[in-house]
């Protein structure tokens, strides 16, 4: 595939700038710090041509993202095993995007979308990477524990039968979160809905709560000097002591039918939102002495103008940066939104249901489209800088950036870019 890449007026190259460089990965769903930024420090310069491609492959059926660590980068397909259609996790060499190896890990069906072959538009969640180790939660709610360097399983951990779980329509398609040596999932049943695991050898360190899981992926942040996991449940957001899963406050919020897109954290404002008429929320974490408390600074209703379904926007200086809509607006905008007000700053049609990062100050944006788009992340105006087509069929994931590279997907296939300038 030929990539044309069409520069705006006034750019002649793209500069990536960050903060201090962080290490080269991208371990998680939303990256590093699970907040869609990216660490690096890098600079990026290119002519007209486009970014350098480092490599295209075919990643069949799949929404789920790129992670990139220790050399490899991992995704979650379905591939037909012994005619059998099968979920698998895969490992690819970062540098040449050859497959190093693959995981089964579920039955490839029972996903959304169940009209295209085996059964939906297949794997949703997005493999997490640590210290040597693969970490997956499939669709039916097993904790699957892999060797980085060969795929081969270190433990397992079923929360359907071991915990008596719970599961949701067109089931599971969040991702695990780790800090230190936890692993946070829901999914439990009653008394054991939020778990904390050893991630060395999965066994419960502490459990609690009785919650019904939604699609969302927990977030591990640090409000008010107390490090602690914000689940996004049925019942609104939950947050838990990460050390103990002590509850620490929760902010009621409606569910109706699914809820995917993940908590923003800013300081101490955390913002959620759910489509099917739902609607977004900010409210400011609150603390006098053990008590916490959150405040509702505002709430939008419904799915226009400021709603999420599972695009989860990044949050610089104060200000929301994402992919705002629902269903009929799939050729909806990207729209900058102050955080404290909800106000939108501005919005640029043509987006749909994407996704986008944040590397320094420009923001990188895959559309469902398949347009890759590089934005100046700023309130004052939609200042593009850079696009290419990168795909010409639907894409639903997450840009993943690492050591210089960008590495995208579709529902069919995948391509690495170098923007390192070198």
């Amino acid at each position: 595939m030929r990539i044309v890449w069409a520069f705006a007026a006034l750019g002649a190259n793209l500069v990536l700038q960050g903060a201090s460089v962080l290490g080269g990965d991208w371990p998680a769903y939303r990256g590093p710090h699970q907040d869609g930024v990216s660490t690096e420090n890098v600079q990026v310069a290119w002519s007209g041509d486009g970014p350098k491609v480092v490599w295209k492959g075919e990643t069949n059926t799949g929404f789920s993202s790129f992670t990139v660590g220790g050399g490899k980068a991992f995704t979650q397909v379905v591939r037909d095993i012994n005619g059998k259609s099968r979920e698998i996790c895969m490992a690819l060499d970062a540098a040449s995007g050859k497959e190093a190896w693959i995981a089964d890990v579920a039955k490839g069906e029972g996903y959304s979308g169940g009209d295209t072959a085996g059964g939906g538009d297949g794997p949703r969640s997005t493999p997490t990477y640590n210290d040597g180790k693969v970490y997956l939660l499939t669709p039916d709610l097993v904790v699957h524990c892999v060797d980085a360097t060969s795929g081969k399983k270190i433990w397992t951990r079923d929360l359907m039968r071991q915990h008596n779980g719970r599961n949701i329509g067109w089931n599971s398609a969040a991702s695990v979160a780790i800090d230190g040596d936890l692993i946070y999932v829901a999914g439990g049943g009653p008394g054991q809905s939020l778990l904390g695991l050893n991630k060395n050898t999965g066994d419960v360190v502490w459990k609690g709560q009785d919650e019904k899981i939604t699609h969302a992926t927990p977030v591990v942040t640090t409000i008010h000097d107390r490090r602690q996991v914000i689940f996004f449940m049925q019942s609104g957001l939950v947050s838990v002591a990460a050390g103990d899963g002590k509850l620490l406050w929760k902010a009621p919020f409606r569910y109706n039918v699914s809820t995917a897109a993940s908590p923003v954290v800013s300081g101490d404002i955390v913002y959620c939102s759910a489509g099917y008429g739902v609607g977004s929320a900010a409210s400011r974490i609150e603390k006098q002495g053990d008590n916490w408390t959150a405040k509702q600074l505002w709430f939008k209703k419904g799915d226009e103008p400021v709603v999420n379904h599972w695009s989860t926007p990044v949050c610089k200086d104060g200000y929301l940066y994402g992919m705002f809509g629902f269903k009929k607006f799939v050729k909806g905008p990207m729209k900058c939104v102050e955080l404290a007000t909800g106000d939108v700053k501005w919005q640029q049609a043509g987006f749909g249901q994407g996704h986008l990062i944040l590397v320094g100050n420009r923001l990188v944006a895959l559309a469902e489209n398949g347009n890759l788009v590089v934005i100046e992340a700023t309130p004052s105006a939609y200042r593009e800088i850079a696009r290419t087509r990168a795909f010409t069929d639907k894409c639903w994931t997450t840009p993943a950036f690492a050591d210089g590279k960008i590495y995208v997907r579709s529902i069919s296939h995948s391509t690495c870019f170098d923007v390192s300038g070198n």
